[in-house]
């Protein structure tokens, strides 16, 4: 009954906003990853289900027994690192490498090992393959100027005006924005769009070195520095001095449950948490937690209805979908290139990081995150390590 007390309008709202941000941004890489890999509107509809239902659940429950707003979402760096190995690597390894993330976040959540392996990771390397990854989002942007130029510099323009008059709600009013766009310009119709409760379809894994190496340890590795650790960075930065030790616990777990329909790793959101942590969502932080309860209710009613969302973006251009993923995704790139680029005692290996990464190589079956990283961290190594090569010896470093 105490806890009916605390529910709130503008808890409501924020919890609403996060989502639909979310659906408005990081969903749309999530389709440019489903046409990578040539999978049907049903499947699609089954990956939208799966990531919904995991942020709903993992949202819900830990904002309910934590008594903080904790906001959950799927890994947009992981789904992004998608498009770059579809359709090389087959949907049943991705599920594979999707399992095989879970318990490696698992051990390590159970583990409470979670702030001291961040702490081993040179954190210019991490940000730098990040960067890599998320660049040629954007530069897919103006490549979609050669193709539909009247919409892509339509879009560039409304995302600017709004990151200028109402940067909170910028995603959504250009969702909005080249929607319309994308009818009045290109012709798109929306006469096919109607409510369609969501049917799962399960997912047979398979396990290979390859979807290991490529998907696996790269969507571990994004999913700690690019989520986990910016996400517990905001929580406590909102005064809330929450252990990441459940929270990547049950995230986990979750994505453990949700890999067998499509969907990938369930992490802390990072941009869409800020929304739900601040004062907007309550002036009193304890009851800031229903904006978390709300942002979960939202995608279990997304999750009910992915099929509406999966034919909404279906109706739409193909570069409808790259346009709006790339311009999501300029915060993200700036952030990474801007975090890499402060690390000024290993800047040289963070540079061959995002130069490996943004690449774009595939060398031995593995991608290139997996490849950006192995080269940054060897120049890391040789540059920085323990032990540096003067005149043919080996000398110890003082």
């Amino acid at each position: 009954m105490s806890r009916l007390k605390d529910v709130s309008l503008p808890a409501i709202t924020a919890g609403f906003v996060a989502v639909l941000i979310s659906y408005s941004g990081p969903l749309a890489i999530f389709f440019q990853a489903a046409q990578s890999a040539g999978v049907s509107e049903a499947m699609m509809t089954s990956w939208v289900w799966a990531i919904s239902l995991g942020a709903a659940v993992s949202g819900i429950a830990l904002s309910l027994w934590l008594r903080v707003p904790v906001v959950t979402a799927w890994s947009a760096p992981g789904t992004a690192l998608l498009v770059t190995l579809f359709p090389g690597l087959s949907l049943n390894e991705a599920v594979g490498a999707y399992l095989t993330a879970a318990v490696m976040l698992f051990v390590i959540g159970i583990s409470g090992s979670f702030d001291r392996l961040v702490r081993a990771i040179p954190p210019g390397i991490a940000s730098a393959m990040m960067a890599g990854i998320l660049f040629q989002f954007g530069v897919g942007v103006f490549v979609s100027l050669e193709s539909v130029p009247a919409l892509a510099i339509g879009m560039l323009i409304t995302y600017l005006v709004a990151r200028r008059l109402t940067p909170r709600y910028g995603l959504i009013i250009l969702l909005l924005v080249g929607i319309a766009l994308a009818v009045g310009l290109e012709g798109a119709s929306l006469q096919g769009v109607s409510l369609q409760l969501a049917e799962p379809q399960f997912i047979r894994p398979e396990w290979s070195w390859h979807a290991t190496l490529s998907l696996a340890l790269p969507l571990v590795l994004v999913s700690l520095t690019g989520q986990f650790l910016p996400g517990m960075a905001i929580l406590r930065t909102s005064g809330y001095d929450t252990p990441a030790r459940p929270i990547v616990t049950v995230t986990s777990l979750t994505s453990f449950a949700t890999a067998f329909f499509g969907g990938i790793t369930t992490v802390v959101a990072a941009i869409t948490a800020a929304i739900c942590t601040g004062k907007e969502a309550h002036e009193d932080p304890g009851k800031r937690y229903v904006a978390g309860v709300a942002n979960g209710g939202f995608y279990l009613l997304g999750a009910c209805f992915a099929g509406t969302i999966v034919a909404l973006f279906t109706s739409l251009p193909g570069e409808f979908v790259a346009i709006l993923a790339g311009l999501a995704l300029i915060g993200a790139i700036t952030s990474n290139l801007s975090a890499f680029a402060a690390q000024k005692d290993h800047l040289e290996a963070s540079v061959i990081t995002f130069v490996a990464t943004a690449s774009g190589i595939s060398f031995l079956g593995l991608g290139s995150a997996f490849w950006g990283v192995v080269a940054g961290g060897l120049a890391y190594q040789l540059l920085h390590g323990r032990f540096v090569i003067s005149r043919g010896r080996r000398i110890r470093e003082s």
